[in-house]
């Protein structure tokens, strides 16, 4: 049986973190990355953060009291994901370790990877709660 609709884009994702300013701190600081917060539909009163890049979101949740509706066991420092830049990835890895940005898998090692668009250079970093960031 095959889906009756196709899947165009993803539009965002959840990061369930122990800080969000700790989260926020990292992904503005070390990948650029601009944080906005926002009320969402009919909560009004009610603050959430995000990161944002190109046309993507990253949501920010605690992990200690996450939103509803939510994963099933909604835990930080289970996340492992990719992003794409055009800088090249020996200055990414350079600017990683300037910054202060720690490892991902023992050193900042330009690794060959193959992604959603094929071939690519990757490098690794965690963030505050341990996600590996590729």
């Amino acid at each position: 049986m095959s889906a009756k609709f196709s899947i165009k884009a993803l539009d965002h994702m959840v990061l369930y973190v122990a800080s969000i300013e700790a989260s926020v701190a990292f992904y503005t600081t070390h990948l650029g990355m601009a944080h906005t917060s926002f009320a969402p539909a009919g909560k009004a009163g009610e603050v959430r953060h995000a990161l944002t890049f190109g046309q993507q979101k990253i949501n920010l949740h605690a992990a200690s009291s996450p939103y509803a509706p939510h994963a099933r066991a909604p835990l930080s420092s289970t996340a492992d994901f990719c992003l794409l830049t055009d800088t090249p990835v020996q200055e990414v890895a350079a600017a990683l370790r300037e910054g202060g940005g720690k490892d991902g898998e023992g050193a900042q090692v330009v690794m060959e990877r193959t992604g959603a668009r094929g071939r690519l250079r990757s490098v690794y970093v965690r963030d505050p709660d341990g996600n590996l960031v590729e």
